[in-house]
């Protein structure tokens, strides 16, 4: 069963790839996302997460007998986390239990010949695609369909799947240009990303309730804008730093040491965007009351009765009022923490929104980033109404109506290759 895109576009999986043209004794190039945390002292991976996800993938296409070739980036050129992907390559055959090669080339000639040796069911990982200057460019598909990245490798394979969710927003060669060239398909995370937030414009999926917090205030407010406009939200529950704007939006006061906190990051200035909104009816609740953080005292705070401290998480009044608002819903989308979870002190908000999402009888999305983290350590990572998505720009952008050119390629690689899928699901 293809993924569809909101707008009806049409994107294959694995099993339309193998229906269509057949897996077995082709080689696939296979667009990762493997970017992990680096110990910038040792070299060593701190967090394999993103490493375990794309492993069902590649173990599939391996045993389905398809000769399979990874290709990922790690950091950026300049930055600590800038390194090689060989020990990537290592942490993903001890994942895998299957022998995971690596060559320390992209697109040259050590490579290629890695490429053209590889037989059946073999696991190739290429060096960091940031190697390659044209990576780090962002054109059209068609441009990067002509780029010396894609020319080089492209001849080498059958097809192109893209399993990498989490750098779609990108339109850069390696995500955007093979898909002109090959029949593409989404892999097993990407396809899987794709049908859990197809429910956000589902309208049986009713009624919604999106949970948002965390300290990013401006793309929050597109993401706002966007569900607003398009009524694609029920109920927003406001936490982190999006409260206290949308409380000043209000004309609630949040005490002159908070204020100084917005002012300093430069969120003051979104309040008559936030105030419009408001206006327009937004359906957006505020916390009732907060724990705050008051000359080394940790304390709870009622807004009613103003608030000294600074804010470090939601209250025990405010969770209790955002889990019973979370009960009816069928679909819960969670997107930043609560309060400054990094301080144990101050967590407890966002576990136990988290709990009372998993607890509901909602299918729950929860937005990458730290909310995975505290997920997984609450032991809801894999309850069947969960779903932990592995974006976070990628997943951003999705949230506030825009076009990920990394899907775009996709749908403009299946009305060419695939167009029996474009045609079936356009009547």
């Amino acid at each position: 069963m293809p993924c569809l895109l909101r707008n009806g576009e049409v994107i294959p999986t694995i099993d339309d790839l193998d229906e269509n043209y057949g897996v077995k004794g082709s080689k696939i190039l296979v667009r990762i996302d493997i970017n992990s945390p680096i110990d910038p002292r040792t070299g060593r991976i701190l967090d394999d997460t993103r490493i375990r996800a794309h492993a069902k993938t590649i173990r599939e296409l391996s045993e389905r007998g398809a000769a399979v070739v990874l290709i990922s980036h790690q950091g950026r050129p300049g930055e600590p986390d800038f390194t090689s992907l060989e020990p990537h390559s290592k942490v993903l055959s001890d994942r895998l239990g299957m022998t995971v090669k690596f060559v320390d080339d992209v697109i040259g000639p050590a490579a290629r010949q890695a490429i053209k040796e590889l037989k059946p069911g073999e696991i190739l990982l290429l060096d960091n695609t940031r190697l390659v200057s044209e990576e780090i460019i962002e054109a059209t598909p068609e441009k990067h369909a002509g780029s010396i990245f894609v020319q080089r490798l492209a001849p080498l394979f059958n097809y192109y799947i893209n399993d990498a969710f989490a750098t779609a927003h990108r339109s850069q060669p390696s995500i955007v240009g093979f898909p002109m060239l090959l029949p593409s398909a989404a892999g097993r995370v990407l396809e899987r990303e794709l049908h859990a937030l197809s429910k956000l414009y589902k309208p049986e999926e009713r009624p919604r309730v999106f949970v948002l917090g965390g300290g990013k205030v401006h793309d929050t407010l597109r993401i706002l804008e966007y569900l607003h406009a398009n009524r694609a939200a029920d109920r927003i529950l406001a936490t982190g730093l999006v409260a206290e704007l949308f409380m000043v939006a209000k004309g609630i006061n949040i005490g002159r040491k908070n204020i100084e906190v917005l002012e300093a990051k430069g969120i003051l200035a979104l309040v008559p965007r936030a105030r419009r909104l408001l206006l327009r009816g937004l359906p957006l609740e505020t916390p009732v009351d907060f724990v705050t953080e008051h000359n080394g005292e940790v304390r709870v705070e009622a807004v009613g009765t103003g608030i000294e401290g600074v804010i470090r998480d939601i209250g025990p009044q405010t969770i209790s009022m955002y889990s019973e608002m979370m009960k009816e819903a069928r679909l819960i989308v969670l997107r930043g923490p609560a309060g400054v979870i990094e301080d144990p002190r101050f967590r407890k908000g966002t576990e136990e929104l988290v709990k009372s999402a998993a607890e509901s009888n909602a299918y729950v999305i929860i937005g990458g980033g730290h909310l995975n983290v505290i997920a997984s350590n609450l032991g809801l990572a894999d309850k069947e109404n969960m779903h932990l998505s592995t974006g976070g720009g990628a997943l951003l952008l999705f949230l506030a109506g825009e076009d990920l050119p990394g899907l775009t390629a996709l749908a403009k690689s299946a009305r060419k290759f695939f167009p029996q899928l474009s045609a079936k699901h356009s009547t």
